[in-house]
């Protein structure tokens, strides 16, 4: 198939790359870094973390091969005195990502992997609910969300599956889409390819992470997983937040180690620097090439096309011309430069990192809020600082565009509240309703009594259980856990004998799942 000529000229803003036979180290950078004035930067910063309730943040910039601004603001904990600084750990969430494709870059160098070898080489096992798709996905199409599988998620939010386990139900989920002819963005997948760098390293993604990037890289104070980062037992943690019912609430961590090649990686703004001024030096760090030129500017080359709705609401206000997505980087032009960049979100946590390789600078940002995306804003107003652009406040921007999603998102569910339809009641006695719902892909729903009311449990953790609160006939509400996600709709479905056969979750969503009654004994 042609290459669309978006492709073609999207190719021409990335740097050449230089043959495997001239793989020397570039350079040191001659230009020094910008001058800013680093006291009003520390003072947006100051009130940015105030306008967005942020606890604490941390920031690392490196421009022209040397770190320029390393930062850590606000406090580990709310009520706590200790402050966060540049050591502070934060969690990389799918940041991460970009380690991940970087241990395939690897991988290819060894002559262990091949951008196109079918998984099905490495993971024999493997398999999609397609053959053909299944014969024919490719590694490189484990780091591009267009293998057609839709997502999957659910299958380590339950909390009780290993990777292995998730990855082998795989096998019975309806595609989504054609093979390369969509996107959708894929944890799971990425942990397919953390099984790949598995069997092709004959040593798990965690050790391949560790002496392959963390290591060389001097980035003593990070961890591939949450548990490595715990087993540290280092006091210099940011705490996780979140926004439930108006109150910023410290939460429990809410573990990737499931599928730890989307997403599990732990650092601080040092060790972060050291990871941006290895982005930034083609590969290499100490005058040492770690993978192949030819293979690290595949990382950041553009693979597929992004769709608007699965890009960052901030296109609105940066106004790309194009949106892409490389291996383990979504892309975009922005003032007439080529940006790498990807965002890191889990429960309490947030990240960015950032790119602009033809100006040599590259910007981390770690904070511990949930989804407070001032994470976007300083990164915009990093790179306008250090380029010399026209001053933008970005923050006062996104929290209006922020802002008014919100208010549609209340709005709408203001709207569902009026589509209640009152005086109704349960066809069945609450007793008829429990027992253990099943689902080929997803496992087990349990709905119990406790009391006058039904209780829903999907897998062991506590934030996927909650108490149903009828809503009209069979339709009930659950605000699973502490309510940080508000409510979602359970459906029940009453089969030809007139009992309860069949319950759908989060039949408010686009990706509702029907669990079937398991038949009595």
């Amino acid at each position: 198939m042609r290459a669309p000529l978006a492709f073609i000229s999207l190719a021409l803003l990335l740097p050449v790359t230089v043959t495997a036979a001239d793989d020397a180290c570039p350079a040191p950078v001659a230009a020094a870094p910008s001058e800013i004035d680093t006291a009003a930067l520390d003072a947006y910063i100051e009130k940015g973390l105030k306008d967005w309730q942020l606890p604490g943040l941390s920031v690392a910039v490196v421009q022209n091969g040397r770190p320029v601004y390393v930062k850590g603001f606000g406090v580990r904990a709310l009520g706590a005195p200790q402050k966060v600084d540049a050591q502070t750990l934060f969690g990389m969430m799918s940041t991460t990502k970009a380690m991940t494709a970087l241990a395939v870059a690897m991988l290819v160098d060894d002559g262990k992997l091949a951008w196109d070898d079918p998984v099905s080489k490495h993971l024999p096992g493997f398999a999609l609910s397609d053959p053909f798709v299944t014969r024919d996905l490719k590694v490189r199409d484990l780091l591009t969300h267009n293998s057609g599988l839709g997502n999957t998620d659910l299958l380590w939010a339950r909390g009780d599956l290993d990777s292995k386990q998730i990855i082998a139900r795989l096998r019975d989920v309806p595609l989504s889409y054609s093979l390369r002819d969509g996107f959708a963005y894929q944890n799971v997948m990425y942990q397919v390819a953390g099984e790949v760098i598995e069997a092709a390293a004959g040593e798990g993604w965690e050790q391949v992470i560790q002496k392959r990037i963390l290591t060389p890289l001097d980035m003593d104070r990070s961890r591939p997983t949450l548990a490595a980062m715990l087993a540290m037992r280092d006091g210099n943690v940011s705490r996780a937040y979140f926004e439930i019912d108006g109150r910023i609430r410290a939460i429990a961590e809410s573990p990737v180690d499931a599928v730890p090649a989307a997403g599990a990686a732990w650092t601080t703004a040092a060790d972060a620097a050291k990871w941006l001024g290895f982005l930034l030096n083609d590969g290499c760090a100490g005058g040492k090439r770690l993978v192949s030129s030819a293979n690290f500017r595949a990382l950041l080359k553009p693979q597929v096309m992004v769709p608007a709705n699965e890009f960052y609401p901030t296109a609105k206000l940066t106004r790309p011309h194009w949106m892409s997505y490389g291996y383990g980087w979504f892309q975009q032009d922005y003032r007439g430069r080529f940006v790498a960049m990807h965002t890191g979100s889990m429960d309490g946590r947030t990240a960015i990192i950032g790119l602009m390789p033809d100006e040599h600078l590259g910007i981390a940002v770690f904070g511990n809020l949930d989804h407070a995306e001032f994470r976007h804003a300083l990164l915009w107003k990093l790179f306008d600082v250090y380029t010399d652009a026209e001053p933008r406040d970005w923050s006062t921007e996104f929290l209006a565009l922020y802002g008014g999603m919100k208010t549609e998102a209340k709005a709408m569910e203001a709207e569902q509240e009026k589509t209640r339809i009152a005086g109704t009641k349960p066809a069945h006695a609450l007793a008829d309703y429990t027992g253990r719902y099943l689902h080929k892909v997803y496992g087990d729903v349990v709905i119990s009594r406790k009391g006058d009311a039904l209780h829903i449990a999907f897998g062991p953790l506590p934030e996927n259980a909650g108490t149903l609160r009828h809503w009209h006939y069979e339709r009930f509400r659950v605000a699973f856990g502490d309510g940080r996600y508000g409510s979602s709709d359970v459906v029940f479905r009453t089969g030809a004998d007139g009992r309860v056969a069949a319950l759908r979750l989060f039949d408010d969503s686009s990706e509702a799942f029907e669990f079937v009654r398991e038949t009595p004994p």
